[in-house]
């Protein structure tokens, strides 16, 4: 017997969100008069002529990427810049090499291209950006200097984050006219170290999918094939930064939204420590939940620009003086380590769900390169992995879905696919009182603890795994997420990295074994029986890093390390 999504959908009733006369009579319209603005803010001299339907591509498993190149949608001086670290990029602006407009009209194009291809933009406001690049070239002219330490650099933001004077939604069609006074703490600080703003890239509905889809503009999809997810819920970012479109991008995380995302559509991503960065100001269901946060972090193409992102945000951009939620620990300077004084355990299973053949194969390059340089690897065994995954998800839900209810009942919106399976994790519409929420939290306190003795005891220094068990999934079949969800009960700073592969049909092919296998849930079932070879190619394989609370200097730092010994170079990827 096959395992079936339906058969999950059983701790909510799901009958007291959904109102549909009440959504196709007062909001729908509002809905599609929302998609007539973006479909505006494609500027006419980016339009492309796609090579196909979405649709068709997408049943292809068109890889845009690839298309971008051999179609030369972009100049040479374009691809060169865009193609380019927004370290070297910051650096160039500075010097006057080049200039901010220059840098800004390359990735605009870039951008759009990749909402064309893949649905990542709620908001495209190339006009808007083009203005601020002007502004800080004039700066730069008459003071000879920069602004900040992001001057003129394009900084895509994840559409949740308010933004002022604009409508900030979150995927919640209630939130439509919510147009907010002033910008999230977080934008603010990249706005006052010199960063450019020119898109606000999509998320699901909720914010509690690996996946993107919504009633706003349905799905984003993977830059790398089109008939795969660009995951969730950082879902544009995932596309844009991954595309090229981006060189930074901004997401948030409370499951594995930034490292999903990043692991999926070909590019890095930082889940740091809570406190540390700013998630002040913007919609979400989660405002007051303190047992497990949120936090914002950022997304590239290098990992030198996300430390370049951290130290800048937090050093120059000093968040606890604008949320008095964000602790004042300033960004250490940590030198890449030396391969051989990296002890590292490896998690290849954690014990819930097993991972497919793709990541198998990643994980066995990967320490076989690590331990030929030099590193130290010990097999990791999971500690107490299934506990850790029931008691995430009913903290998640520990409120009866109250908060989901309201957001989402307010518009009477449909509920999507994957709405209905994140409403259901945990006990669903059970409300816990105040000492069970307590008991939940002992628990992930208790797991703290021996997680960190585990690495303290042993000498560990990171544990290297999987960041889901399959490579991009099918749009709305991604249901585990044991992998990622683990480190933010943990409160581990974690890094999502691409590891240079990609999924190879001829290559990733289930073991002889695995017609015996038998499987440890339901959940390992669905997830299993999901992968054809034929599906996933040339999906990017990423794998994460996680080190000790407040330790995201060191798994920064050691990711370069990584990424060096890989090899692995995403501005040149053979396509």
């Amino acid at each position: 017997m096959t395992a079936s999504f339906e058969q999950f959908l059983t701790n909510d009733p799901l009958n007291t969100y959904e109102d549909l006369d009440k959504y196709e009579k007062e909001w729908k319209p509002k809905v599609e008069n929302y998609r007539r603005l973006l479909e505006g803010g494609i500027v006419p001299e980016y339009k492309i002529k796609l090579p196909g339907s979405i649709e068709s591509l997408a049943s292809q498993g068109f890889n845009p990427l690839k298309y971008l190149h051999q179609a030369k949608l972009l100049s040479d001086k374009e691809f060169e810049i865009t193609d380019s670290t927004g370290s070297a990029l910051v650096s160039k602006i500075a010097s006057g090499q080049l200039s901010s407009v220059d840098v800004f009209n390359a990735f605009a194009k870039r951008a759009v291209i990749a909402h064309q291809f893949t649905n990542c933009a709620l908001e495209l406001f190339t006009e808007e950006g083009l203005e601020r690049a002007k502004y800080l070239d004039d700066y730069f002219k008459k003071n000879g200097k920069t602004i900040g330490p992001l001057h003129g650099l394009p900084v895509s933001l994840k559409e949740q984050m308010s933004y002022k004077g604009k409508v900030t939604h979150g995927s919640y069609v209630s939130k439509i006219t919510n147009v907010t006074e002033e910008h999230s703490v977080t934008t603010q600080v990249l706005e006052k170290l010199g960063a450019v703003f020119y898109v606000r890239t999509n998320q699901p509905q909720t914010l509690m999918h690996l996946d993107s889809n919504n009633n706003f503009i349905g799905l984003s999809r993977n830059p790398y094939n089109l008939g795969l997810s660009s995951g969730g819920s950082s879902s544009g970012e995932g596309s844009i930064v991954g595309f090229g479109g981006s060189p930074l991008g901004v997401g948030t995380d409370i499951g594995g939204s930034i490292r999903a995302p990043a692991a999926y559509s070909g590019c890095h991503g930082l889940r740091p420590t809570t406190r540390r960065l700013s998630t002040r100001g913007g919609v979400s269901s989660n405002l007051g939940q303190e047992s497990v946060p949120s936090v914002s972090g950022p997304m590239s193409r290098s990992i030198d620009d996300i430390d370049l992102y951290m130290k800048t945000y937090i050093n120059q951009g000093k968040p606890w003086e604008l949320d008095a939620w964000c602790i004042p620990l300033p960004w250490k300077e940590v030198l890449k380590p030396e391969p051989k004084d990296l002890t590292i355990a490896v998690m290849y299973d954690d014990g819930l769900v097993k991972v497919s053949p793709p990541i198998q194969r990643a994980i066995k390059q990967v320490i076989l390169k690590l331990a030929n340089a030099g590193a130290k690897i010990v097999e990791f065994k999971p500690i107490r992995t299934v506990e850790a995954y029931e008691t995430i998800n009913k903290l998640y839900n520990c409120d009866g879905n109250s908060m989901q209810r309201k957001l989402l009942g307010d518009s009477g919106e449909p509920l999507t696919k994957l709405t209905k399976w994140c409403l259901n994790y945990g006990d669903g519409d059970k409300v816990y009182s105040v000492p069970e929420n307590r008991k939940l939290n002992d628990i992930r306190d208790s797991l703290r603890q021996e997680y960190t003795t585990y690495l303290v005891e042993n000498k560990i220094d990171f544990i290297l795994c999987p960041t889901y068990n399959n490579v991009a999934p099918q749009p709305e079949c991604v249901y585990n997420w044991s992998y990622t969800s683990l480190f933010n009960l943990l409160d581990f700073p974690t890094l999502a990295f691409q590891t240079g592969m990609f999924q190879d049909p001829k290559l990733d092919t289930w073991d002889p074994d695995h017609q015996n296998y038998k499987y440890r849930s339901d959940l390992e079932k669905l997830e299993c029986n999901n992968y054809d070879p034929e599906i996933f190619k040339g999906a990017p394989i990423g794998l994460q890093l996680a080190g000790k609370r407040y330790s995201d200097e060191s798994v920064v730092a050691a990711g370069k390390t990584i990424i060096e010994i890989l090899d692995v170079d995403l501005y040149n990827v053979e396509l």
